[in-house]
């Protein structure tokens, strides 16, 4: 018998109260979004459990994507029967036969949601450890650390096995904490900062700026295959890629050097919060790590903050190097931010850069600019990009799907 559904843990959505329903049809719309090109599933969904009801599709391909989606806890590839004892034994004995291997222990874990049944949680486990010793030779048993757990759940409506739990990746569902504007600029930090945002149930959008011909086509497509591996986390980002040149140029002209980086921050912050606000967003997201760089100390943060009254997110803000090295490599970022293609703040970048600028004086160097015609330019000409999810891997196959 193979599998014919996954069943889906919602973990910390547990925790929550009224609210509980949005987030749970937040996660399944999320889900819908990631599988849309399995049209033969189905999704159902209750307070306690989801179930995706695979009909036929590629079990495999869908359960790697599973693992990327923020709001699982973990889940299950799953077999439905009904109720009648011999029935489930016969379905327990089949698919525990498609996984043992000899020399395989194993253990029963039973959950009664359904406390009518006829037999208790002890009973449901010693009636199907029995069954699979009496048919499975040389078969064993260890509680404390078995190779195969079958999992039993006995629920009013029928009964699912499973012998897999698949840690999910946790967090919130995407959306479900609001939308906000990512500056992604192309380095290791940016993306990773994206990561953690969603995870906490924040919606991204991107926002990189793009100045030709000091940076190249390259550098761009970096950026967009930065977005695609987001994009596998939520099921698409929207990519606003600023022409920022101009403004660069005048910066290097008219801003003293060890200021420029100040002021350039500033504008790119300016002009992300213009794009914020056309676009439904509540915050503005950077890759920030405390004292990392001259633009990442704290009298830098006040001086640039200076611009804008909306919320700044910096989940990397208190993080090392190496840790945020570790995530970038767990999500697969790390090898494409290491292209050696610049981008635009390190093309422009001054050899001594003010490490702790005064507001004042920043405001007085910006005064003798007219900033706003540029800002708004630069704005009515950002290029949009939707970018979508990579294809899931057409190669594996399991075949207890």
């Amino acid at each position: 018998m193979n599998y014919d559904r996954i069943l889906i843990r919602y973990g910390e959505l547990s925790t929550k109260g009224r609210n509980r329903k949005g987030f749970i049809d937040k996660l399944k719309r999320n889900i819908k979004r990631v599988l849309r090109d399995f049209e033969k599933i189905k999704i159902e969904a209750n307070r306690e459990r989801m179930f995706i009801l695979l009909n036929g599709e590629n079990g495999f391909e869908i359960v790697e994507l599973l693992k990327s989606v923020f709001g699982i806890q973990s889940f299950s590839p799953a077999i439905k029967t009904d109720k009648e004892l011999e029935n489930m034994k016969a379905a327990a004995l089949d698919l525990f036969e498609k996984i043992h291997q000899t020399g395989h222990t194993f253990k029963i874990t039973t959950k009664r949601s359904d406390k009518n049944y006829f037999l208790d949680t002890n009973e449901i486990n010693q009636a199907f450890g029995a069954h699979l010793l009496k048919n499975i030779p040389g078969l064993k048993v260890d509680v404390k650390n078995p190779d195969i757990n079958l999992q039993i759940e006995i629920r009013d409506d029928a009964v699912y096995f499973s012998c897999e739990t698949i840690p999910g990746a946790g967090g919130l569902p995407v959306g479900s904490s609001g939308k906000g504007m990512l500056m992604l600029s192309g380095g290791i930090d940016s993306p990773v900062a994206g990561f953690l945002s969603m995870k906490r149930g924040v919606e991204i959008e991107a926002v990189h700026f793009y100045s030709p011909p000091f940076t190249s086509e390259r550098s761009k497509q970096k950026v967009i295959d930065l977005t695609e591996k987001l994009a596998n986390i939520s099921g698409s980002v929207k990519l606003h890629i600023v022409p920022f040149t101009e403004i660069q140029q005048l910066i290097a002209k008219q801003v003293p050097e060890n200021y420029s980086m100040t002021t350039t921050r500033r504008l790119m912050l300016q002009i992300t919060d213009e794009i914020r606000r056309k676009n439904g967003g509540l915050a503005i997201i950077t890759g920030e790590s405390l004292g990392q760089v001259a633009s990442q100390t704290l009298e830098s943060m006040y001086a640039i903050n200076d611009v804008t009254n909306t919320p700044i997110l910096r989940p990397l803000i208190t993080m090392d190097k190496n840790e945020i090295i570790d995530i970038s490599r767990a999500i697969d970022t790390f090898e494409i931010s290491n292209r050696p293609f610049e981008d635009c703040c390190t093309v422009f970048v001054p050899a001594s850069p003010k490490t702790k600028p005064k507001k004042e004086k920043v405001q007085y160097f910006e005064s003798y600019i007219e900033f706003a015609p540029l800002i708004s330019k630069a704005v009515e000409n950002t290029e949009v990009i939707v970018i979508k999810p990579q294809a899931a891997d057409k190669e594996a196959f399991d075949n207890l799907f």
